[in-house]
């Protein structure tokens, strides 16, 4: 291997790797998109942006780790396409052959609806059964809280599930879950950890240096099962149970009516004002879980439930929405303008895989009258992480004799205090599902990014459409009572005082700099925090208050203002999570509440600012 004196692959090389690439790969369409690549390399006025690309393609392989794989779909080991997904799945049937011995392993396998999903699914079935596997594969693009039920209920050693979540549309991915005989603890079925995650890498980097590649893995013809409906029929009975344990659906495989149409329901809003139940309106921003969380809301009675019909249906290169994820800026402007006009109490978003859940309300606070008129200037606001999370921890605290309330280390440090006052136990867990889910004891857990968990004994990952229904359940009780998901988060405040968190969050095009932002940051953090003096300055990288090390950096001020700034894990970002304490009186009214959220919310902009000054951004 040639390697310039600036650590930069030389020409020759990388096009030897290139065409070594080509020679091994099993896909046709990837073959020519290196070919095309390389006879750019020809052309002077391309040359250099095409050896760039080659660079970086031939880096090295994609990361396997505690997020499994994920990356942008184009030939190459450090790009997702069919020979990658095939050398991790011959990594994991390798490592799950060792870990059983004798045993025959039984996997489980699903996909989204991104391009290529389906592919790398086959793939993934095909390399599992030729290596001895039992495999079960879903019968269609279905939400990756369904492969996550499927790994339980099955009682499956592992679980594949091909998605990128709300990642870009050029993105793919592959998430792995292990549980059967493999896991036996709190973390059966849910998604790998260390030292899990570095032992199925090493096999897969086995395979993927082996001679021939991809091309020499054995993939069997046939041989698996192709699930019918009863894995999703089962998960949506599960659901439906969770407004009542005894609730039984009168016959799980017949005809269900499809949701109302726009045009129908926004009759009714004329014809019998102030008469409607719980209004809801959905949006699957393009993904897998549409036509699933109609029948979970429909299974459980919602009857006035109202799709985004151009986001209904799956589609992989979502027209409607620069990024599929409901935290970014615009992704549910579709949503909120149809929730304005038919009057709705509540929008419940789910990402394109479904696990994660964002809910949007009407916050007269939020209003304006300034710029243009739109729903968000009526006061239509998305509910942060943290608020959902304590509305349903709060809300199962109050049915629950005992378990625990898990959340991330970034989330608010609200939900240990309504732990702690309904007598339940609470845990601070590394940022991630896997981690969250694997507390004994857990009841409810949550992670600020729009991560819930509801039904842990069904599902140990974040599940977007169990929550989805649960936000259904409290709202509707609240309504019935005279009340809302805001007087909700009013009587929290009430209780708990008011704990108001926000973002800063900067994408990276050169991932190098995150280091050296990170760098910045710990080599000179902020002496104070909007005025308040920092008390505390703790370097997760070393671990903190009972925690496995990760990269990341905690502030807290003598105000009880905390900033925790950490990398993140699935995008090139750096995210600062901020969070201030606001003490408030039992018989503070509602008006003032929504004052001091205004003045919480300054306090953030303000934090915001410093924080960008202090990574350089």
């Amino acid at each position: 291997m040639s390697i310039l004196d600036d650590g930069v692959i030389a020409h020759d090389d990388v096009i030897e790797r290139a065409e070594r690439w080509i020679a091994d790969d099993v896909d046709d369409a990837d073959r020519a998109d290196l070919r095309a690549l390389l006879a750019k390399t020809q052309d002077p006025r391309l040359r250099d942006i095409a050896f760039a690309e080659l660079r970086d393609r031939f880096s090295g392989l994609l990361e396997f780790g505690t997020a499994g794989l994920r990356g942008v779909m184009a030939a190459g080991p450090h790009r997702m396409n069919r020979a990658v997904v095939i050398t991790a799945a011959a990594g994991l049937g390798a490592y799950l052959t060792s870990e059983l011995e004798e045993a025959r392993p039984r996997v489980v396998v699903g996909y989204d609806a991104r391009h290529r999903s389906e592919r790398f699914a086959h793939d993934t079935a095909a390399v599992l059964t030729a290596a001895g596997a039992d495999v079960s594969l879903l019968p269609a693009a279905l939400p990756t809280p369904v492969l996550a039920f499927a790994v339980r209920h099955l009682d499956a050693d592992a679980g594949v599930m091909v998605t990128a979540s709300h990642n870009p549309a050029a993105d793919n991915g592959y998430k792995v879950y292990l549980g059967g005989r493999v896991v036996g603890d709190a973390g059966q079925g849910a998604q790998i950890v260390p030292p899990y995650d570095t032992r199925i890498a090493a096999e897969i980097s086995r395979f993927a240096s082996a001679e021939g590649g991809a091309s020499a893995v054995p993939r069997a013809d046939a041989g698996w099962t192709v699930l019918g409906s009863e894995i999703h029929e089962a998960y949506l009975k599960r659901v439906a149970a969770l407004r009542d344990p005894d609730l039984r659906i009168r016959d799980a495989h017949a005809p269900h009516l499809p949701p109302p149409t726009l045009g129908q329901t926004a009759l009714k809003i004329v014809d019998e004002p102030g008469t409607q139940p719980l209004r809801i309106v959905t949006t699957a921003l393009h993904g897998v879980g549409g036509r699933t969380l109609a029948r979970v809301l429909a299974d459980a009675g919602f009857t006035d439930v109202i799709p985004v019909e151009e986001q209904l249906e799956p589609d992989p290169g979502f027209p409607t929405v620069r990024f599929p994820n409901p935290e970014e800026p615009g992704a549910l402007d579709l949503a909120l303008s149809i929730a304005s006009d038919v009057r709705a109490d509540v929008v419940i978003a789910n990402d394109p895989d479904a696990d994660r859940c964002a809910v949007a309300v009407l916050d007269p606070d939020w209003g304006t009258y300034q710029g243009a008129e739109t729903a968000r200037s009526h006061g239509w606001r998305m509910l942060t992480g943290d608020e959902v999370g304590a509305l349903l921890g709060w809300d199962v605290a109050r049915r629950t004799q005992e378990g625990t309330l898990a959340c991330s280390v970034v989330s608010s440090r609200l939900l240990g205090r309504i732990a702690e006052r309904h007598g339940l136990r609470h845990a601070t867990t590394l940022t991630g599902f896997k981690w969250i889910a694997r507390t004994p004891g857990l009841v409810f857990g949550y992670e600020e990014a729009l991560g819930y968990c509801v039904d842990p004994e069904a599902v140990r990952d974040k599940d977007g459409l169990s929550a989805a229904l649960q936000v259904a359940l409290l709202a509707e009780r609240l309504k019935e009572s005279g009340s809302s998901l805001l007087g909700a988060l009013d009587d929290i405040a009430r209780t708990y005082g008011l704990f108001t968190t926000g973002q800063l969050a900067a994408r990276f095009d050169d991932v190098a700099r995150i280091g050296d932002a990170m760098s910045r940051l710990r080599g000179a953090p902020p002496a104070s925090l909007d005025g308040s003096l920092v008390t505390r300055v703790q370097d997760l990288s070393e671990g903190a208050d009972g925690l496995p090390p990760t990269d990341g950096l905690l502030l807290l001020a003598a105000d009880d203002t905390r900033v925790i700034v950490r990398p993140s894990g699935t995008e090139p970002k750096v995210k600062c999570y901020l969070e201030v304490t606001t003490p408030v009186a039992g018989t503070t009214g509602a008006q003032e509440l929504g004052r001091l959220r205004v003045a919480a919310q300054r306090r953030l902009e303000r934090l915001r600012q410093e924080l960008s000054g202090a990574l350089g951004l």
